[in-house]
């Protein structure tokens, strides 16, 4: 046995930190997980989680108007904002707990505080020092808001949960997933929501026509779009604050929501004591095995820049454990994982874009379903859903699967069951569907999509 203190010592108690603390303690090594802010790292705190209870929340006042078509004579109660951040916190607190007592349960010792490394074997918390044999980054990820006059009064996602009162005008400068959700969010909760992107079109990375319906069904739903516009400053004026942009125009908001980008969270790590590389956009560089350039250090997670998904954490944590404790090489596959955006409708996908998959594969069959899902009929919501499946012609796999609608996230866990065991689209039209349900679409699209 080493005369280290630790055979491991991980900084960042979130998803995936916890996952390789968890897993390596079962295997038999000594572990030790420091933290500074709270257990369950992000996606408990101030992400997945509570974000996922707004949009619920959020949810319920357009199902309130829903009910008048199905005989509910309802009408939309008032919302109460402190009530559900309330219960939100006593949720989170007992997530927290959770997280603590399964590091314990497997006799991991928990740390409170900032580990801070001070050489290739020693982490130093507050005015305590720990010798380790390996020492395991998973840091996650910190909002960027960029400096202009006025950012103080900006906000981010690490506030927006907690805030003292419901802002009934809200602007969102961003377009990505973040940015997003909280638009819908805040829009079906009641606020008057305006949301800004600099380019021309928002979630970039995804395919191009769930982009261009994403825009369509947002700004029906009430949301105010604005593209191709940034903020220029920020100033307290005689009712809240009036955020000026770049063409000139004066918008009043009682808060400004910050979702522009998040960067890997390093400050105060101490990697100026070590030769730690990273890459040209800030994250650590690592091997696939999440090995730095330093080899007793080791990261993974947000803060190495792969997809930036709880999941991936997850596998990842579970990975590095398995090959430095358990003896089992099985690396991460980064290919086909799913993911959703959780505006409204829902945006899932998973595989390759129409766009990635003809610079990959050539030749590409695309097809399409514009649809309105059958619980607005009675309901009388104009949403329109959308399905795209995108098909290898050459072999006839399907490489690409993407919808906007109700559910989206939860069909496409199942979609990506398939696309991983390499599902062909004759197989997908062999499939006899669940009637009736959205899903069902995926498996009745029988004609190619040719363009107008």
């Amino acid at each position: 046995m080493s005369e280290r203190d630790f055979d491991l010592f991980v900084i960042g108690a979130g998803s995936g930190g916890v996952r390789a603390a968890r897993m390596a303690a079962a295997a038999g090594a000594r572990v030790a997980i420091v933290e500074d802010r709270y257990m369950g790292g992000t996606c408990v705190n101030v992400g997945c989680v509570p974000k996922k209870l707004y949009v619920y929340a959020s949810e319920f006042g357009k199902a309130f108007e829903d009910a008048r078509g199905f005989g509910w004579d309802s009408t939309r109660p008032p919302f109460d904002w402190h009530v559900l951040r309330d219960n939100k916190r006593v949720e989170i607190a007992r997530l927290n707990g959770i997280y603590r007592d399964l590091l314990q349960g497997v006799d991991a010792r928990v740390i409170d505080g900032r580990g801070r490394i001070l050489d290739d074997h020693t982490v130093a918390v507050a005015d305590s020092r720990y010798s380790t044999d390996r020492i395991l980054i998973a840091t996650g990820g910190w909002p960027h808001v960029p400096a202009f006059p006025g950012s103080d009064l900006a906000i981010t996602s690490n506030e927006v949960f907690d805030l003292e009162h419901f802002p009934r005008r809200l602007l969102i400068v961003g377009g990505g997933y973040i940015a997003v959700e909280f638009a819908g969010i805040f829009n079906g909760l009641g606020a008057r929501v305006t949301q800004l992107y600099r380019g021309p079109l928002f979630l970039r990375g995804f395919d191009a026509d769930i982009r261009a319906h994403a825009a369509r069904e947002i700004a029906r739903s009430g949301v105010d779009l604005r593209f191709e516009v940034n903020v220029e400053s920020i100033a307290r004026g005689a009712d809240g604050l009036d955020v000026t942009l770049t063409d000139g125009t004066v918008v009043e908001a009682d808060t400004v929501l910050y979702a522009t980008g998040r960067k890997p969270h390093l400050e105060g790590l101490g990697l100026e004591n070590v030769d730690v590389a990273l890459t040209d956009s800030g994250t650590v560089e690592v091997d696939r095995d999440f090995r730095t350039s330093v080899p007793s250090i080791f990261a993974l997670g947000d803060v190495v820049g792969h997809m930036e998904l709880t999941p991936v954490a997850l596998a990842e944590g579970m990975a590095f454990a398995r090959k430095q404790f358990g003896d089992r090489d099985q690396p991460v596959d980064y290919d086909f994982i799913p993911t959703a955006v959780f505006c409204q409708p829902n945006i899932g996908t998973v595989g390759f874009t129409e766009e990635a998959a003809r610079a990959e594969f050539g030749d590409v069959t695309l097809y399409k379903s514009t649809f309105r899902p059958m619980k607005h009929t009675l309901g009388g919501r104009e949403e329109q859903a959308f399905m795209k499946l995108v098909v290898d012609t050459a072999s006839d796999r399907v490489v690409g699967v993407h919808m906007m609608g109700p559910d989206a996230g939860e069909i496409m866990q199942g979609i990506a069951i398939a696309l991983r065991a390499g599902a062909t689209k004759a197989q997908f039209d062999s499939t006899i569907g669940i009637h009736p349900t959205s899903a069902e679409e995926f498996v009745t699209m029988r004609e190619p999509w040719t363009e107008a």
